[in-house]
């Protein structure tokens, strides 16, 4: 009330009273000169117009109320800006963040945003906190900042915020605030953006928003667009993608399967100059294997052989990915020849004197050492490890590292890890001292693929040349008896009696057990008589001994089948031959499973072709043709081989489509064509096992929205949200402000059609989706 009292003159309060009746219309209506002076004193004294209060705008009934809230108005404006500032500074060193940010809305509604320091220090205190909550009230203040008032914003603050909510599993968040630093042209180094990344690739979601931008400060730089002769480019180069962000990026795609949308990034590497590290090509051949480009694979086998520094695991790497893009494209001949070529290697090494040596020395020692076995249990201890609150880097630290040589550390141990997760998913070849050896998950499935095609000599041709090289502790625990057990079990029998034969001509022995079994096979099945005379001479000529439970169920089929002389012989036969029961325990022991895993390969390949996934080989070659042919940009060619593909029988995938709609995309002006393509894979979506994921949908809105078809583009909205999959809202909303800022602002025709009016109505809808209504 004092204060109050201050700002008008006594004259001014008498003319006020007499005026109360009137109401408060004819009170300000008798403002004197006097008063008008003092606002003036009061206005330039604060900054603000502390007495903008007196606006013929109230309407109170009650004159006591009235005066009543123009003194508290006016006790509440007249603060000081400058104070308010003073208490954000302290409120954020006290880790008070509600004051803070009270204090903060203050001062936004007194006097819009405050300076420089002040603004930096509530972003990177509310950041340092880690709680969800502040940091995305953190990244509002940044967000109004930049409609505002960008020159507020500093480069440090803007970076350390994006680093700590990808820190804290908020990559969408994390990715716009790196976005607004290029807009703002302060560049942040690569050095900093990619621990950034690195810490946004530990989720599927981030994984996905980080080769967006990668692909987006890539494309600044391709086709030399920056010449790096002239000294203003330099902030603009030291942010330039470097290899090590590709790999980061890369790896987390192999392990999230988002592997079609990690081809366009090694498409763009050669365009902005990017050579590949060394441990980079491996992840390029698991990439080109997932995607059925076995082609490419060859094209890095040369590099991968001359390659120095590559590890034991790199390698199994690399030879796991070319034979599963063998197997994947039914070149059985190319992957029996890497299996013999490891298998010869195997035996060599083990003949060798140095290993010899080696083995005997670490025996005497009592100590074995297996370096990769090693580094293997502890990368296991130290993947999932969360980053907690007391991991967070505080913004003085972070100011600390002026070169961001942490950070860069911190990314490379982070790549690291995920590296290590990838190694996990290597199924088909294993390492032992160096040497590589295929598992049985390998055998399982070529032996599957023999199978499938029918090429029984084909199989008993490998297995006769696998048993040259392997060497089994036991005939029973052979490859080729475990191959042929596998056969009985699938009830494969006419297989397993051809590759039996086809063993006993090549004088590879096989042991009685597998005799035993077919044998019985045949008897329980029944109508098998031929088999069975013809499998018993076979036994006899090879000086098989049968056990007492094989002669019992064949007399007992003689009996079924009421030959009673071929019974009465097989009992003359088993009294005279003194066979003991337990000579058939070695074949149940290896077909249930024992606890030293003997039987590992015929349960594995037991498993393999009882899970009924076919492969198509014939889909992944069109594939490949249709890719040559959408990555020259020859879409006349790339339409016909789909004709042909369609034409053939086969049903193009989703790895078929994203390639002609990639395609389309960089040439532009295509989206009709596109519009086709969605039209036959909603077909197909609703009448085979079609499945759409996020790479596919996401490009496809891409096309949609670039091309101003927003009917279609809503269509994909609604299917993606359905399945709960990722929409990154900002890039589409750059898009619409970049091509159809104009696009439908005026008044609707009062003349059009009922098809203008769709078009209208989902280009709307589409703008209030991204937020611009």
């Amino acid at each position: 009330m004092l204060r109050a009292g201050r700002i008008c003159s006594g004259s001014y309060v008498r003319h006020a009273a007499s005026s109360l009746l009137l109401g408060p219309q004819c009170l300000f209506s008798l403002e004197s000169p006097q008063c008008l002076e003092c606002k003036r004193h009061v206005t330039n004294r604060t900054g603000y117009n502390s007495i903008k209060f007196l606006r013929p705008q109230l309407s109170i009934g009650s004159h006591g109320a009235w005066f009543s809230t123009i003194t508290e108005t006016i006790l509440v404006q007249a603060r000081d800006p400058t104070q308010l500032a003073l208490e954000i500074e302290n409120a954020i060193d006290e880790r008070r963040f509600d004051d803070a940010w009270r204090a903060y809305e203050k001062h936004i509604h007194m006097d819009g945003l405050p300076r420089k320091s002040v603004l930096s220090k509530l972003i990177t205190g509310l950041a340092e906190s880690g709680d969800a909550h502040w940091l995305n009230q953190s990244y509002n203040v940044v967000n109004h900042a930049f409609e505002e008032k960008q020159e507020l914003l500093g480069k440090e603050p803007l970076i350390y915020l994006s680093l700590t909510l990808a820190r804290c599993a908020l990559p969408n968040l994390a990715i716009n605030v790196m976005r607004k630093l290029v807009k703002m042209e302060t560049y942040p180094p690569v050095a900093a953006w990619s621990a950034i990344v690195a810490h946004m690739c530990q989720t599927n979601i981030g994984a996905f928003l980080g080769a967006d931008l990668v692909m987006e400060l890539g494309y600044l730089f391709q086709n030399n667009r920056v010449d790096p002769r002239k000294k203003s480019n330099r902030p603009l180069l030291s942010m330039k993608p470097n290899s090590f962000t590709f790999n980061i990026v890369l790896t987390a795609f192999l392990l999230f399967g988002t592997t079609r949308k990690a081809e366009q990034l090694l498409e763009l590497m050669p365009r902005i100059g990017v050579k590949p590290e060394v441990n980079l090509l491996i992840v390029m051949a698991r990439i080109y294997e997932r995607n059925g480009h076995r082609d490419e694979i060859q094209k890095l086998r040369r590099h991968i052989d001359e390659a120095y520094g590559l590890s034991e695991s790199e390698f199994r790497q690399f030879y796991d990915c070319l034979l599963s893009c063998h197997l994947k494209f039914g070149d059985l001949d190319s992957a029996v020849d890497m299996v013999l070529d490891m298998l010869r290697k195997g035996k060599n090494a083990k003949r060798s004197l140095e290993a010899a040596k080696a083995v005997l020395e670490a025996v005497e020692n009592g100590k074995l050492y297996f370096p990769y076995e090693q580094n293997e249990a502890e990368n296991s201890c130290s993947l999932e490890r969360p980053i907690s609150n007391s991991q967070m880097l505080s913004y003085v630290s972070f100011l600390k590292d002026n070169s961001f040589a942490k950070l860069e550390s911190e990314a490379r141990e982070l790549l690291k890890e995920l590296s290590d997760k990838l190694q996990e998913q290597v199924g088909l070849v294993k390492s032992e001292h160096g040497i590589l050896h295929p598992t049985e998950t390998l055998y399982a499935k070529l032996v599957k693929a023999f199978l499938e095609a029918d090429k029984i000599s084909a199989l008993a041709s490998f297995l006769v040349k696998a048993s040259k090289e392997d060497s089994p502790v036991s005939v029973e625990k052979s490859f080729v008896v475990q191959v042929i057990n596998a056969c009985i079990s699938l009830g494969l029998l006419e297989q397993a009696h051809d590759l039996l034969d086809e063993m006993r001509f090549s004088g590879v022995r096989v042991g009685s057990s597998i005799y035993s079994s077919l044998l019985k096979a045949y008897c329980k099945g029944g109508q098998h008589e031929d088999d069975i005379t013809a499998l018993l001479k076979d036994a006899q000529q090879a000086g098989i001994q049968l056990d007492t439970s094989c002669y019992e169920d064949l007399i007992q089929s003689r009996v079924n089948h009421s030959n009673t002389p071929g019974a009465l012989r097989l009992f003359k036969e088993l009294k005279n031959s003194n066979v003991l029961k337990s000579g058939h325990k070695e074949f149940q022991t290896l077909v249930q499973g024992s606890d030293d895993n003997e039987a590992a390969l015929t349960t594995r390949l037991v498993e393999e072709v009882r899970s009924g996934h076919m492969v198509d080989h014939a889909v992944h070659d069109w594939n490949n043709v249709i890719h040559f042919f959408c990555k020259k940009r020859l879409m006349h060619d790339a339409h016909s081989a789909l004709n042909k593909m369609r034409a053939s029988g086969h049903v193009p995938n989703a790895q078929t489509f994203y390639s002609l709609i990639t395609a389309y995309a960089a040439i532009g002006g295509k989206y009709v064509e596109v519009t086709d393509l969605w039209g036959e894979m909603k077909v197909l979506a609703s009448s085979s096992s079609m499945k759409f994921d996020q790479e596919l949908l996401d490009s496809l809105l891409y096309c949609f929205v670039r091309g101003g078809f927003f009917l279609r583009a809503m269509e994909v909205i609604e299917m993606m949200e359905k399945s709960e999959m990722f929409i990154d809202k900002y890039k589409y909303k750059s898009l619409w402000l970049k091509y159809h800022r104009t696009l439908y602002k005026g008044k609707a025709p009062k003349v059009q059609t009922e098809a203008q009016l769709k078009r209208r109505e989902a280009a709307i809808h589409f703008k209030k989706w991204i937020g611009l209504t």
